[in-house]
């Protein structure tokens, strides 16, 4: 092993707290945290995996890590994973993630929460955890950041919290309906960034005022086809025909209410006319979205389909890929601490080639390849 992925890892995680007492450290807490990252980034699922890993890959990672103590067993990289401040933890990660990306004005980061499902515990009566992600869709996507919260309803408060900790001026921030909320809007717009937030019922005079403009004047106004405020598209894909008709509605002055919501432009509605190949049945349904924006119906349209990239290309890849709703780690910091370690090891992996084949392969070359493995760990492209 000629060089150590210190560029990408040991330079962002060394400072991290230990939380072993002095006399216990037969390890150095950098070293486990290599060991660790390679078995996820390997395939590997939990601390029997990377003890696993340790003792199969003992002579290569000799080159660079101190091993003079032998592998750590999985009990010790459990208490140790445990035991990390989870806040110290994620922000050596948002230390690495800053590092390596750089946010262009019209960047898109959605943000959105996910559970871990199996880390329950119903021994201790403990719910399971929720985390909220920050996604950058731009250079095959990027986790910039997550931020654990204790229900799905903490999303509200968690949100905020997590854009403090990102750099997201000239970015457009978007949201599903549950961040769709002033006190939200409020940072976004404090740091120079943009929003796009999707308006459910949960806001319900501004949902109310704006479905019933839109459908009193705008819906079967044909004039509207003419320009730049609309856009139809259809999508065969996926065994089903789906039209989407877009409308942006800049001219804001007919709808009462809006003023709480600092900054806003525009009003985007989606009806999705929706039809399966094998079926007869045809649905219809409406969406509808505020934004800082002033753009064509167009561009909204593409904003829109790439919010969702959070759900096809992180939250997906994690459960099917990484096996997180199937993890049954779930004493103490070890969930949290775990989760940020599988969004480093997904990062390093879509942050290196080739682009032509799928994570599940990237994890499997790495397994194959000590070289692939070496230049993902290091960041090398």
């Amino acid at each position: 092993m000629d060089t150590c992925p210190d560029a990408s890892i040991v330079s962002h995680f060394k400072d991290l707290q230990d939380p072993r007492i002095e006399r216990a450290k037969k390890h150095r807490l950098i070293d486990m945290i290599v060991i660790a990252l390679g078995s996820i980034m390997v395939g590997g699922d939990g601390f029997q995996d990377m003890e696993l890993f340790g003792q199969s890959k003992r002579a290569w990672l000799a080159g660079c890590l101190d091993l003079s103590n032998g592998i750590p067993s999985h009990d010790t990289f459990g208490r140790v994973f445990a035991r990390l401040n989870p806040k110290q933890f994620h922000q050596c990660f948002l230390s690495w993630t800053q590092a390596v990306s750089e946010l262009t004005k019209g960047t898109v980061v959605s943000l959105d929460g996910k559970t871990l499902k199996a880390s329950f515990d119903r021994a201790t009566e403990r719910s399971p955890v929720h985390v909220v992600s920050a996604w950058c869709s731009q250079n095959g996507g990027l986790v910039l950041g997550q931020l654990k919260t204790q229900s799905k309803s903490n999303e509200i408060t968690a949100i905020p919290e997590l854009l403090k900790l990102l750099a997201i001026k000239g970015c457009i921030v978007t949201i599903d309906a549950m961040g769709c909320q002033t006190q939200i809007v409020k940072p976004i717009m404090d740091q120079e960034g943009d929003y796009l937030l999707s308006l459910k019922r949960n806001q319900k005079k501004t949902y109310d005022a704006v479905t019933t403009y839109f459908h009193d004047y705008i819906e079967h106004n044909l004039s509207w086809r003419d320009g730049q405020n609309f856009f139809d598209a259809f999508d065969d894909t996926h065994g089903r025909m789906v039209r989407r008709r877009i409308w942006s509605i800049s001219d804001l002055s007919p709808i009462a209410g809006l003023d709480k919501w600092e900054g806003l432009n525009s009003i985007v509605a989606v009806e999705m006319i929706r039809k399966a190949h094998c079926q007869a049945e045809v649905t219809s349904d409406y969406r509808f979205y505020l934004s800082s924006l002033v753009r064509s119906a167009e561009d909204f349209a593409s904003l829109i389909r790439q919010h969702w990239h959070i759900e096809n290309k992180l939250h997906w890849c994690l459960d099917v890929t990484f096996n997180e709703d199937c993890c049954r780690i779930r004493k103490d910091n070890a969930p949290a601490n775990m989760a940020v370690l599988r969004r480093l090891a997904l990062n390093l992996l879509r942050q290196n080639g080739p682009k032509s084949i799928s994570l599940r392969q990237k994890r499997l070359l790495c397994s194959l390849d000590e070289d692939y493995l070496l230049r993902a760990m290091s960041g090398a492209a």
